[in-house]
């Protein structure tokens, strides 16, 4: 899941969005961090096009890479190892550009930074890449595009109003999201799998509701790393209590899985996120979060592409029909 939070868009991915990370609802839009600034005088240059295309490419395509990495290397341990890598690079590069004091947070700041990661990056990330071990790439990351939706409820029972059309779309990409499960009530693919992306959609709204509503640092750079340092920790832990470590041989991991995993560190966490950090700042928010339902798109497409995965009506349609009630969420949010 792309791989981010409101406050981070780094870890959307993911995989389950930056929001590091895999679709990254804000507390006050449940397609993107409410910090979207207003376009560049004179209209949108191409600066702005080539970072929101490196956005739809490289998050959708993060689905296909987990599809690649879990093939042959334990899942919980890939996450880790990806979030380890990206959280080390990440602070890196703060202090090398602004020093040790960079990364300074509260206690408070920290706790949140690391609860937030916790639901982001291994409820949320973490049940993606489980479920991708039977769950066509494709077909998870257009039930993964439902985040926005959850958002919406799950404001709802913190109190928030919600618009009649706003509801309307929640109603309508929950019809496809009946209908993308058909394949699993079928038995084409294992309901369990499609139950656990359904789970890490539902996690991962939670973390971007959370982060809009606890004491994040405020630097969203900054936050990443924290929240990437949490995911990395809970994803090894969790993979240690699975026995994963001591079945793992690193010489029987095929050399597409270890592409694979760099690809996720390097581009889906560290290129897409600067790129999606730096578009909040200087494009439209409406336009940034069209990000939500293009990466189903292009995930759907490259698993097609790729990995032969089939496009069944069920997928298709209840794609479809999920990428429309997000479409019609976010343009009555914005």
């Amino acid at each position: 899941m792309s791989a981010t939070s409101p406050q981070s868009p780094a870890d959307a991915d993911p995989d389950c969005p930056p929001p590091a990370a895999d679709a990254d609802p804000a507390p006050d839009s449940p397609a993107g961090n409410g910090k979207g600034g207003p376009a560049p005088s004179g209209g949108l240059g191409a600066a702005v096009w080539a970072a929101l295309g490196i956005v739809y490419v490289v998050w959708g395509s993060t689905y296909l890479a987990i599809r690649v990495v879990v093939e042959t290397m334990p899942p919980l341990l890939s996450g880790a190892l990806r979030f380890g890598a990206a959280a080390l690079l990440l602070g890196v590069g703060l202090t090398v550009r602004q020093g040790w004091g960079a990364l300074r947070v509260t206690r408070a700041q920290f706790a949140s930074a690391f609860l937030v990661g916790v639901l982001l990056l291994v409820g949320g990330n973490g049940l993606v890449v489980l479920a991708e071990r039977t769950v066509p790439s494709g077909l998870a990351a257009l039930m993964v595009a439902s985040v926005p939706l959850w958002v919406v409820l799950l404001r709802r029972l913190f109190g928030a109003r919600t618009g009649g059309s706003t509801l309307a779309g929640v109603l309508l990409g929950l019809v496809g999201l009946v209908v993308l499960t058909a394949p699993g009530l079928t038995g084409e693919v294992g309901l369990s799998g499609l139950l656990l992306v359904v789970g890490a959609a539902v996690v991962w709204a939670l973390g971007s509701v959370l982060a809009g509503r606890l004491p994040m640092p405020a630097d969203p750079f900054v936050a990443s790393v924290y929240e990437m340092l949490a995911g990395a920790v809970g994803a090894l832990v969790l993979s240690f209590a699975r026995g994963e470590p001591g079945d793992f041989d690193p010489a029987a991991v095929s050399a597409g899985s270890w592409a694979g995993l760099v690809y996720l560190v390097l581009f889906g966490s560290i290129v897409a996120f600067t790129s999606y950090a730096w578009l909040l700042q200087r494009a439209p928010l409406p336009l940034v979060a069209t990000y939500a339902y293009v990466n189903p798109v292009v995930a759907v497409f490259l698993g097609w592409l790729f990995l032969s995965e089939a496009l069944t009506w069920p997928i298709m349609l209840g794609g479809a029909i999920v990428v429309g009630g997000v479409f019609l969420v976010a343009r009555s949010e914005r």
